[in-house]
């Protein structure tokens, strides 16, 4: 890595986080001809690459590999004609390994492609005294603390968030987080998840698939809240059918003096859960302490949650820019690198403005959701009319050829009912997660429906679906 020369005092912009959002500015300013400084605490890549999606999703794939084998394997007639004479064994530990290796690959890139743009890093914390300037806490390579000032013309805060704990259970060996269920070496025998949200569910049930008994605590009434029944009746079902309990509207109420997890029910009982590990995912909150915002003038938004923004991501300082989640929803790293790529190029004089229209959500669960857009309930919520396609996998070649489709996945597109401008789509399946690229494209490009139903899809592919959704919002699907 390159690191600051410590004489140097002064860039044109200094970016104070090495996340998506973060390294993403970093070297697009660098590719612009911007003299640029990073700072970062810990190794480049942020929460997504180092501690959240990259390693979940790494950990899930060795999980359903691990369960399609075992499913196999105890199959008295073989699936597909492959059989296996003994049950597949787990060693969690040599999982780790190979998910760190992951890890590791995409750290080594992000290096390399900040040095390519000539951006300079700088390993440590730094702490604002005012909104152009920090001091940065570092270490030698003899471990003695180094103190330095930096001064900006302009600043880029891309710091990021962080895990929300419960004051009433303290992460510790037996309480974890999501990052510490990533690092885990052994399986817990038994594993109680606080949380049904999709961080909750991901790795919920990548856990069951590796051989977890696992149980959900959510304080809603359904999984996933923020989508739709429809679209999670499908990882409701997931549930049900391989015996996982999911226990709504109850509320986690700490631990009993034995160590077992209690909690109130949908009847107001308390009621206790034995498990080796509970995992609580209730949720992510803005980094906004311990780094000197106090000091920079910087507003916040109205329940001081999120740095204020306009539709730039400039906020109420001059030259002071904020991305990611420090400006609140959606926290995804896609649109932390969006964000970051965009300031990069206003600072080198370009007219950017950021727009929230095409970002997807995706949860990687048993099946995938994607959602971008309106659902229908949001458009009837807005008094839009639409016409609204559904496709069922279960009718997709491609899909019954992968041995997908019967658990209920679909493909559903909304659209204007006046001019077929298309406004949302939400899809639910095996792998679906791999069409969101053509269901943002479609809602960037301003799509409408006989647009997507007069594209030839390739024949047999997932992505026909999303053409027989549009073709049966206009009332001739083919196939269905």
């Amino acid at each position: 890595m390159t690191h600051i020369n410590l004489n140097r005092k002064n860039c044109q912009v200094l970016v104070v986080g090495g996340g998506p959002g973060g390294y993403v500015a970093a070297i697009r300013a660098g590719q612009l001809g911007l003299d640029v400084i990073l700072v970062e605490g810990d190794k480049v890549g942020g929460t997504c690459l180092i501690r959240g999606c990259i390693p979940s999703k790494a950990l899930i794939h060795a999980a359903s590999k691990f369960e399609d084998i075992k499913h196999i394997a105890i199959s008295e007639t073989g699936n597909l004609g492959i059989s296996l004479s003994a049950a597949p064994k787990l060693d969690l530990a040599k999982t780790y390994e190979w998910k760190e290796s992951v890890v590791n690959q995409l750290n080594s890139g992000v290096e390399t492609l900040l040095k390519k743009a000539g951006v300079q890093v700088v390993h440590g914390w730094a702490k604002f005294r005012n909104a152009k300037t920090c001091v940065v806490t570092s270490k030698d390579a003899d471990g003695a603390v180094l103190e330095f000032k930096i001064t900006a013309e302009h600043i880029i805060l891309a710091n990021g968030s962080s895990i929300v704990e419960l004051p009433f259970l303290p992460f510790d060996d037996k309480v974890i987080n999501s990052t510490q269920a990533l690092d885990l070496k052994t399986l817990p025998k038994k594993l109680a998840v606080i949380g049904a949200g999709y961080i909750g569910l991901e790795l919920g049930i990548a856990y069951a698939k590796l051989g977890s008994e696992v149980t959900f605590i959510e304080a809603g009434n359904h999984i996933l809240p923020t989508f739709d029944s429809e679209l999670t009746r499908p990882i409701a079902n997931w549930l049900k059918t391989h015996d996982i309990a999911v226990n709504l509207n109850s509320k986690a109420a700490g631990l009993d003096p034995h160590g077992a997890l209690r909690f109130e029910n949908a009847d107001g009982k308390i009621e206790t859960i034995e498990a080796d590990k509970i995992l609580v995912t209730v949720g992510r909150k803005a980094n906004l302490e311990g780094w000197g915002l106090e000091h920079m003038g910087v507003e916040l938004d109205t329940h001081n949650r999120f740095i204020k923004v306009d539709d730039r991501c400039h906020t109420s300082m001059r030259n002071v820019w904020a991305i990611g989640d420090l400006i609140g929803e959606p926290m995804l790293a896609h649109k932390a690198s969006a964000q970051g790529e965009l300031v990069a190029e206003i600072i080198a004089g370009q007219k950017r403005k950021f727009s929230q229209t095409a970002i997807a959500a995706i949860c990687f669960t048993e099946p995938e959701i994607i959602s971008i857009g309106l659902s229908p309930k949001d458009a009837k919520a807005n008094n839009i009319e639409v016409k609204v396609g559904k496709f069922p996998l279960a009718a997709n070649g491609r899909a019954l050829s992968q041995q997908i489709g019967k658990e209920g996945g679909f493909v559903r597109v909304v659209a204007r009912a006046d001019n077929h401008l298309i406004i949302g789509i939400q899809a639910v399946g095996p792998h679906i997660s791999e069409m969101s690229g053509e269901f943002a494209l479609a809602l960037e490009m301003g799509a409408r429906l006989e647009d997507i139903a007069d594209t030839i899809h390739v024949h047999p592919t997932l992505n026909e679906s999303f053409m027989e959704s549009a073709m049966a919002a206009l009332g001739h699907a083919v196939h269905i």
